[in-house]
């Protein structure tokens, strides 16, 4: 056995300069010193008959902990999101077989409830974690667009080879100021939120009340919050992006000059909305990767930053493209699924993208996406998707093929700041704002058709997962229904 990556890096810090601060939210502050003390005392309160670790809460330093001190003990983590349903919950819990959920706060358990034995967090302090510390695994459930959440084994280390690729690319030290405003059990936001800071000894602060919202698909005053805590580094959703955008140029504000870092991922950032962050000063640095391969596979980073791609791969990881499909090899790739056979070594994302000759890659959506038009033309519909995003008015959009003859039509869901404009809007104005987005593109990929649905009929219509991704099958099941009822599209004349 031993010492572990995170209980050594723990420690050291402690020892380097113990009463620097390692953490704070809303509540408390801590030090590398009282973090140290805090995961030794609670990995030592873990059942040692427990194998398989569950963490509840919202974004906290007690989530952060918890976490900690379970990766020191050596369990099996399984972080159980506040954001999934209670049937996704109870599904991932025995699924994974957790024999105890460490339970961050009592009081979030008041708006839910939790079938397997409860574990509050340990408040006992000890000297320092125990030498034969290891570093636990992993177990990450991916909400997916369709069905039941799937467990994404990463029992080898594949979170922490991330967690040191990634602060190397992005030039994390010791002093950055890390802001955590996605919901931890998120496997980017836990690296970025917990294992870099360890690694690197930097300052990390939870708004969980931010990522809260994240989780809920309702975004709050992000902007105040950024003002607020004068952060070096952050990573955001294309959305959340978006909203940070528009409240800046609504205030005529601009983003600290702290702020060095903000990586970009989840969803392809509209070329639009990329060059209005930049425009603001706002260090935008968009990346790709999936949680079958820790999370990221390739970021643009400072020196190395190409506008359209997603960046180079981490050092050390091999990308082919094979029929248009990324693959991916290295030692961040998954052991497998839960209760399934060992991954292959080359991992198979399902994504379609190409590499240019510098090696930065670029995303063009995937393949069971793809739409296969009546003239024989092959759509894909994250292209017209990412387009029409770069409009601010719009939070969310969903190309279908729907009718008969089947024609491309497009479900359109207001951003906050877009939803006096959808109210006012006649249907004349929708499509000439469709065609305005949409005009880069040849017209056989064009959508002749819009529905706008308001993100709470989105939500009461269950078009969305409960971390906020449109669920494709769902939408456009709601598009056919709508364009049968209403007639509100046009036929497509034939290409010529």
């Amino acid at each position: 056995m031993h010492t572990g990556k995170l209980a050594s890096a723990l420690a050291h810090q402690a020892d380097l300069n113990g009463h620097a601060v390692a953490m704070s939210d809303h509540r408390r502050v801590l030090s590398r010193s009282e973090l140290a003390a805090w995961v030794a005392g609670a990995a030592a309160d873990l059942d040692p008959t427990s194998e398989t670790i569950g963490i509840f809460g919202e974004n906290s330093i007690e989530w952060a902990v918890a976490f900690l001190a379970a990766s020191v003990a050596g369990k099996t983590i399984v972080p159980v999101p506040t954001f999934f349903s209670k049937e996704q919950r109870n599904h991932l819990i025995r699924d994974a077989g957790i024999d105890r959920i460490v339970v961050t706060d009592v009081k979030d358990l008041k708006d839910h409830t939790l079938p397997s034995p409860l574990h509050p967090l340990s408040q006992r302090r000890d000297a320092a974690p125990p030498i034969q510390a290891r570093d636990g695994g992993l177990i990450i459930y991916t909400s997916g667009s369709t069905g039941k959440p799937k467990g994404v084994r990463l029992a080898s280390g594949q979170a922490l080879w991330s967690s040191t690729a990634l602060a190397e690319a992005s030039n994390a030290s010791a002093e950055d100021k890390y802001l955590s405003v996605l919901p931890l059990p998120m496997l980017l936001e836990l690296i970025c939120g917990i294992m870099i800071p360890v690694l690197v000894g930097g300052l990390v602060h939870y708004d969980g009340a931010v990522a809260q919202s994240v989780g809920a698909g309702t975004y709050s005053n992000i902007a105040e919050v950024f003002e607020r805590t004068q952060p070096t580094s952050s990573v955001f959703v294309p959305q959340l992006l978006a909203l940070y955008v528009a409240q800046l140029s609504a205030s005529g504000r601009r983003p600290p000059e702290t702020l060095r870092f903000i990586a970009v991922g989840g969803a392809p950032v509209p070329h639009a909305l990329s060059l209005a962050a930049k425009k603001l000063g706002i260090p935008v640095y968009e990346g790709y990767g999936l949680s079958e391969c820790a999370s990221v596979v390739a970021v643009n980073r400072p020196g190395a930053c190409r506008e359209g791609s997603v960046g180079c791969p981490l050092p050390g990881l091999q990308i082919e493209i094979e029929d248009d499909e990324i693959i991916v090899q290295g030692p961040s790739v998954m052991d497998g699924y839960l209760h399934t056979d060992a991954a292959p070594r080359r991992w198979r994302t399902g994504d379609m993208g190409s590499l240019d000759p510098d090696g930065f890659l670029r995303i063009h959506g995937r393949y069971d996406n793809l739409i296969l038009t009546p003239y024989g033309r092959n759509v894909n519909p994250e292209w017209i998707e990412t387009m029409l995003m770069g409009n601010p008015n719009i939070g969310a959009s969903i190309l279908c093929q729907v009718g008969n003859p089947a024609q491309l039509t497009v479900l359109l869901i207001p951003s906050r700041v877009g939803d006096s404009w959808f109210q006012t809007a006649s249907e004349c104005e929708i499509q000439s704002l469709v065609a305005r987005g949409c005009e880069a593109a040849p017209e056989y990929a064009r959508p002749k058709g819009a529905i706008v649905v308001s993100r709470e009929e989105a939500v009461h219509r269950g078009l969305f997962t409960p971390n906020g991704r449109i669920i494709r099958s769902e939408a456009a099941r709601y598009v056919h229904n709508k364009a049968t009822v209403s007639g509100c599209t046009e036929t497509v004349e034939e290409e010529r």
